[in-house]
C-alpha cells in the first residue's frame, strides 16, 4: 500500500478549471485501480501553510540554541510546528501529484508557500562535504499543469517557470521519477478549448494506471 499526496493549488473547482478537471480524472481513476493506496487531499486554499516570516526564524532560532518549545511564543509554536506537520507528511508519502495553473509564468504563490514547508534540510535534502544530497529516492512525482498558451515547443518555452521549478526541486529533493502531463493552448485555440481538455482528461486516465 502507498500513500499518495494530492497536492492542489487552485481556487477553483474542477467545473471551473481545467488542471483541476484533468487532475480530478486523474486521481479519480487512480482510486480505482489502486484501492488500496491511501490518498490524501491537500487542497493548498484551505490549509494552514505558514510563511517562513519572522516569528518562523526567531521559533527555530530559540530551538537550535536549545531553548524548549515551550519557550516558544504562541505564535511561534503554532507555525513551526505546522510547518513541522507539513514535512513529516510530505517525507511519509511515497507518490506526490501536483495540480495547479500556469500564473505568471509560473505557479500560484500558495504553491511556493508549501513547497518551503517541505524543503527542509535533514528531511528532503542534506548537505555533505561533497554538496547536497536528496533524500527521498524512493519517491515518485507528477506535476498536472493547465497552460493557456503554448509553452512546450515555440517562442514561451523558456518562459516556462513552475513546471522547471518543480523539476529543479524534485531532482534537489532525490526523487528519481517526475513527469509533467499538459494542458494547453485552450486560450489561445478557444475553437478547440473542449477538444484540448477531453484529449488531456484522456491522457490523465490512461497514466493513472501505470503512476
Amino acid at each position: 500500500m502507498a500513500k499518495v499526496l494530492y497536492i492542489t493549488a487552485h481556487p477553483h473547482d474542477d467545473k471551473q478549471s481545467y488542471s483541476m478537471a484533468v487532475g480530478k480524472s486523474f486521481i479519480d481513476t487512480y482510486k480505482d485501480v489502486n484501492k488500496e493506496d491511501e490518498v490524501v487531499h491537500l487542497d493548498l486554499y484551505s490549509e494552514n501553510i505558514p510563511h517562513i516570516d519572522a516569528d518562523v526564524f526567531s521559533g527555530w532560532g530559540k530551538l537550535q540554541t536549545g531553548k524548549g518549545f515551550e519557550e516558544l511564543s504562541e505564535e511561534e509554536k503554532a507555525k513551526v510546528s505546522r510547518l513541522s506537520e507539513l514535512s513529516e507528511q510530505f517525507i511519509s508519502a511515497d507518490k506526490y501529484i501536483f495540480v495547479t495553473p500556469l500564473w505568471n509564468f509560473s505557479f500560484p504563490p500558495v504553491m511556493k508557500a508549501y513547497l518551503d514547508s517541505v524543503a527542509v534540510a535533514g528531511k528532503a535534502f542534506k548537505y555533505t562535504a561533497e554538496g547536497p544530497v536528496g533524500l527521498l529516492t524512493d519517491k515518485k512525482a507528477l506535476h498536472i499543469q493547465a497552460r493557456g498558451g503554448i509553452y512546450s515547443e515555440g517562442p514561451a518555452a523558456g518562459m516556462e517557470m513552475g513546471h522547471r521549478y518543480l523539476t529543479v526541486l524534485m531532482q534537489f529533493f532525490g526523487v528519481p521519477s517526475f513527469d509533467g502531463l499538459f494542458v494547453e493552448g485552450h486560450n489561445a485555440m478557444p475553437d478547440k478549448a473542449e477538444e484540448i481538455k477531453e484529449n488531456a482528461i484522456a491522457r490523465a486516465k490512461d497514466l493513472a494506471h501505470t503512476f
